[in-house]
């Protein structure tokens, strides 16, 4: 099978060098944009995707967004009573604005109030972690470092004018494309009015606990911790159009390469008569394509996933972008998929060859 492949890609080193580079180019473009929409999604939603929550608790008619629902003390210590207080905590959450003391920079961030005593406390990877009786202290996400803030500075936050020293830095935690601050409830409802409550209740819990609340408590709706990512302003028409973008050059790649393929079929069908005359099985021509197509596709593959790799460490902080071997294994896979599906035309036209027609036609 593959000794005609092989004697192919010797004779025509130039014509299959040009297959390899649109295929090199359409992969690299299929990988990097898959890891720009892993990235922003990343980035606008880490802080919910790394929470330890499997359900989310909001009020009723909220459209699932976090942002829209307002719960009270009330509301916990109903679904305390069927989930136990060490699996259900409340969690309040407000965009803001914020500065470093003594500059005059703004820098756009998001508030979680959290029970620090409880599953959403965050790791800290620098510093050291709030406690519930905590005052003006916080802990913040990383990147918050490449504004310049650093432990032991002091941020001020633009709504309530209120005074917070850094004590800790977290990692992976962002909202809505802002770097998350965490701080207790008590912090929390000096900030804003105590009577405001707060936004979400997390839930770690079994399905048919969590799916039972709705039944037992009048106000509430329970969501999995996936559909309040949707919630999140711009997460869902963001990786729509990524996606969509993603889908398009699948689309393409299918398409750019069953013409190549199918053009070099076609010049190529006096041979394959020849071939068919002496004896060859159409299985046998069948299978020299499929195995150029998968050559051709397995060393695109590897050049583009060395390619991506390389952008990946060049790209600056600013540019979410995720690089990981599941993206690379599922990218290549899917794509592998579609370059033999392209390949099908050419297999077809291979199997109406007629041998004695093809002879005829070369000489």
């Amino acid at each position: 099978m593959m000794f005609l492949a092989l004697r192919e890609f010797k004779h025509a080193k130039f014509r299959f060098l040009l297959i390899s580079c649109i295929m090199i180019l359409i992969s690299l473009l299929v990988l990097f944009v898959t890891g720009l929409a892993k990235g922003l999604s990343f980035d606008n939603a880490s802080s919910i995707e790394s929470m330890k929550a499997n359900y989310i608790v909001l009020q009723k008619d909220s459209d699932k967004r976090l942002s829209h629902s307002t719960l009270n003390n009330e509301n916990l210590n109903e679904v305390q009573q069927y989930i136990s207080e060490k699996n259900a905590t409340p969690l309040g959450i407000q965009m803001t604005t914020i500065m470093k003391d003594g500059e005059s920079k703004k820098i756009d961030a998001s508030f979680f109030a959290i029970d620090t005593n409880e599953f959403l406390q965050p790791k800290v990877i620098e510093g050291r972690m709030i406690n519930n009786g905590t005052k003006s202290e916080v802990v913040v996400d990383a990147s918050l470092k490449d504004d310049g803030i650093r432990l032991g500075d002091k941020i001020i936050d633009q709504i309530s004018g209120k005074e917070f020293q850094v004590v800790g830095f977290t990692e992976n935690q962002s909202f809505s494309h802002t770097p998350v601050i965490h701080l207790n409830f008590n912090e929390w409802t000096m900030i804003f009015n105590a009577n405001q409550g707060f936004n979400a209740i997390a839930l770690n819990t079994k399905s048919d606990h969590a799916k039972n609340l709705e039944e037992k408590i009048v106000g509430i709706e329970v969501i999995q911790k996936d559909e309040a990512l949707k919630g999140i302003p711009g997460y869902k028409e963001e990786q729509g159009s990524l996606y969509m973008m993603i889908i398009f050059l699948f689309i393409i790649g299918a398409f750019v390469l069953a013409v190549f393929f199918y053009v070099i079929t076609i010049q190529k069908i006096n041979q394959f008569g020849v071939l068919k005359a002496i004896g060859s099985k159409t299985s046998y021509l069948a299978k020299n394509i499929v195995s150029q197509v998968l050559v051709l596709t397995v060393a695109s593959l590897i050049l583009s996933s060395l390619l991506t790799y390389g952008l990946s460490k060049i790209l600056p902080n600013s540019m979410p972008f995720v690089y990981n071997l599941q993206l690379v294994v599922g990218c290549s896979l899917l794509f592998l998929v579609v370059a033999l599906i392209g390949s099908l035309l050419s297999l077809y036209r291979i199997t109406k060859i007629d041998a004695v027609e093809a002879i005829g036609r070369a000489n």
